[in-house]
């Protein structure tokens, strides 16, 4: 009967690593024990993208690998041959089917050679029975550990690196990290080092830390990061073989005995005879490779984490532009911010932050605003704020006013949007287009004359203050606004009207209007921009070419201001350069 036994590991602190002291950081969710006969297909279909595997110097059998560590990705079944196969270990990936299947499709050759490597072993190149494995449920991917890898084809690439490393491809001195491979056997970045043995010629034993990866390009990119890691494994165990050492030493000095060996017997001289030791016995370690699979996982694990891929579909949209401005990240970690300046009584004036309280109602999205205050009101509410006109919510519940002003920036480019959710007193319109104010502020009497803006006002009901319909909203406004409304906000509300979508499509509807208006609002201000002087009729006649009409020249104007400084920097330099070369 098979048995499997599954514990898992408490890791205590969090420990992580930093370029000049790297540390640790163990992300192992559970290690599972299983035989071997277990271990050769543990998920059925299987992918390999690296492998980490420790190797020994046998005095007997040369260099042999003592222990190794790959991860596996499940995949969807296919059908593989024999040919499939070759190349798809060729190029970093294994496919296995069964464990019948398996076996069968590679030479006699390499099953040979495997069954040979397992069973010729001494102790010194033996390291453990069973397997363990670690799974990644984030990923998903299992991480397996064994004596060998069991695809014959992977064993015959990891056995190459392991003779290479121990033999011909060293560094100056001996110990430190080398990079060597080819497009057929595999890239390998390998770290050879001794430990120290008390019955061992010379009283070292030589061991190295492969890393064999089919693509080089990541293989040499990982190099600052797999090298101080490896670094810190290699410290651990010389640790724990010296301290052996030096308590060997002090029971039984060995220098005399060594002195009288013979060159007949100098081969095979091993301490008194006996066998080679293994990596336990002399670390004086039990759990030993438990360990090195603790550590070999994390490598793995967080050599992929460190690099993030991006995949762009299309160019980058002016609000991505906008974020990626305000926040920028150093080489030295440090973080740039582009945001516009802002008096310090403007930040003072924002409402802080603070857990929502579930008994006050809240606007969810645009579609729910529309449908608690009415199309008309809406659509009114919705034209103010597209083409520049202050909008004003005054309410006693702050979290109310927010989450109404919050929802209405949806309807603009994000560098359209200047907001102060809450202030104790009235703002100017050029410091934010958005302004939350309680409802015993009055408004400057100049202000109510002259200034353009559309005031709202929200009046609590006595009770069932959690229904926003029993809610009042009077709205009111000294500007008549055109009969005719841009036609980009006719777009915004049919879709909002659909009741056949969810909000999440209606939503990746609305970017998709913002950022083609927005394209027309980069037409337009090149035109004005780079070309000089123009003429309303040259204006007049690039409307029409972009798809805009008379009623979309406000709102075309007020979306300019949201143009990112990149665009903006990169259309002036551009026309003064052009200006230049005419003159």
């Amino acid at each position: 009967m098979e048995l499997v036994v599954r514990f898992f590991l408490l890791i205590g602190g969090f420990l992580y690593y930093q370029k000049k002291s790297p540390q640790w950081s163990l992300c192992i969710n559970s290690v599972t024990v299983y035989s071997n006969h277990f271990l050769f297909c543990p998920i059925k279909f299987l992918k390999m993208n690296a492998i980490i595997a420790v190797c020994h110097f046998c005095e007997l059998h040369g260099p042999r690998i003592v222990f190794c560590t790959q991860p596996f990705h499940p995949q969807e079944p296919r059908t593989v041959d024999d040919d499939d196969a070759l190349s798809d270990v060729s190029s970093g990936h294994m496919h296995c089917r069964s464990k019948t299947a398996h076996r069968g499709s590679f030479s006699s050759t390499d099953s040979a050679a495997v069954t040979s490597m397992k069973t010729d072993l001494c102790e010194g190149c033996y390291s453990v029975k069973t397997g363990f494995v670690s799974h990644d449920d984030e990923g998903p991917i299992s991480y397996v550990s064994s004596q060998h890898p069991h695809h014959p084809k992977v064993f015959s690439m990891v056995r190459q690196a392991c003779l290479r490393s121990l033999s011909c491809e060293v560094c100056p001195g001996r110990e430190g990290p080398i990079f060597f491979g080819d497009k057929q056997q595999g890239n390998v970045l390998s770290y050879t080092f001794y430990i120290q043995d008390n019955q061992a010629r010379g009283f070292k034993r030589w061991y190295s830390i492969i890393i064999v990866m089919m693509d080089k390009v990541y293989l040499l990119n990982s190099w600052s990061f797999l090298v101080p890691n490896l670094q810190l494994v290699i410290k651990q165990l010389q640790t724990k073989a010296e301290k052996v050492y030096t308590e060997e030493q002090a029971r039984c000095p060995q220098k005399g005995y060594r002195d009288s060996i013979y060159p007949a017997n100098f081969r095979f001289q091993r301490g008194g005879n006996k066998p080679a030791r293994s990596l336990k016995e002399l670390t004086d370690e039990k759990h030993i490779f438990k360990m090195l699979h603790m550590y070999f996982v994390w490598i793995l694990k967080a050599c992929v984490n460190r690099t993030t891929e991006t995949s762009l579909e299309a160019p980058p949209t002016e609000d991505a532009i906008l974020d990626t401005e305000r926040l920028e990240e150093t080489e030295e970690g440090f973080i740039k911010l582009y945001m516009r300046k802002s008096s310090p009584d403007l930040e003072n004036a924002e409402m802080e932050s603070s857990e929502p309280n579930p008994n006050i109602p809240m606007f969810h999205n645009l579609q729910h605003l529309m449908q608690v205050l009415g199309y008309l009101n809406f659509h009114t509410v919705a034209h103010h704020t597209i083409i520049g006109n202050q909008l004003i919510v005054k309410g006693a519940q702050k979290q109310l006013v927010k989450s109404m002003l919050d929802v209405l920036k949806g309807l603009l480019p994000k560098g359209c949007c200047k907001t102060i959710s809450y202030s104790d007193k009235y703002e100017d319109s050029w410091r934010c287009n958005f302004l939350g104010l309680p409802l015993e502020i009055a408004l400057p009497y100049h202000i109510l004359g002259s200034e353009q803006f559309l005031l709202m006002e929200i009046i609590c009901p006595n009770d069932k203050r959690d229904d926003l319909n029993m809610y009042e909203f009077k709205i009111s406004s000294q500007i008549t606004l055109p009969d005719k409304a841009p036609k980009v906000l006719t777009q915004m509300e049919l879709a909002l009207r659909n009741t056949n979508l969810n909000y999440e499509v209606i939503e990746q509807c609305l970017i998709c209007l913002k950022e083609e208006w927005m394209n027309k609002v980069k037409v337009l201000f090149k035109f004005t921009k780079a070309g000089g002087c123009r003429s309303d009729e040259d204006t007049k006649k690039l409307l029409q070419v972009v798809g805009a009409k008379d009623e979309d020249k406000q709102l075309l104007k007020f979306w300019m201001t949201g143009l990112s400084v990149q665009y903006r920097n990169h259309i002036l330099s551009t026309s003064m350069t052009h200006n230049m070369a005419a003159s």
